[in-house]
Formats: structure tokens, sequence, C-alpha cells
């Protein structure tokens, strides 16, 4: 008998048949994004090249900032205090 019960049980035991449909999943979401970002790279090639040497400028300060976070720089006494 062909019940929602038994059909919830049937891919319950069946594992592979999840797996199968998880990848085929992954595949058609992997291929939407590679479309997508074509078509988006293609149709606004212009204002990416025209915003590229300022993304450069603004991904200098940002660098130092985040890179900078942890060295401490507040007062520059931390090896002394490791030394006693």
């Amino acid at each position: 008998m062909n019940t929602p019960e038994s059909h919830g049980r049937d891919t319950a035991q069946n594992p592979s048949t999840k797996h199968v449909t998880h990848g085929r999943t992954k595949w058609v979401f992997i291929g939407f994004l590679a479309l997508a970002a074509g078509l988006l790279i293609a149709e606004h090639r212009a204002h990416l090249l025209g915003a590229l040497p300022w993304l450069i400028v603004l991904a200098c300060p940002l660098m130092h900032l985040f890179m900078h976070r942890g060295h401490s720089h507040g007062g520059h006494d931390h090896h002394e205090r490791e030394r006693k």
C-alpha cells in the first residue's frame, strides 16, 4: 500500500535517493550562479571597470583598519610586561 506514511519510510530507509537529490540540487544551483555571474559581468562590465580604481583606493584604508586590529597599538608597553 502506498500511503504518505509508507512513502516517508521508504525515503528514510533509502538514503541514496536523498543523496542523489542533494547532489543534483547542488549542481543546478552552481549552474544558476555561474549563469547569473556571467550575465552580470557581461552587462555591467563598464560599471565594474569604472569603479575599479576607486575600489583599490578604498581597499588600502580598509586593509589597514582590519589588519592592524590585533596589534594593540594602545601603549606599546606590552613587550615590557611580558619580560617581567
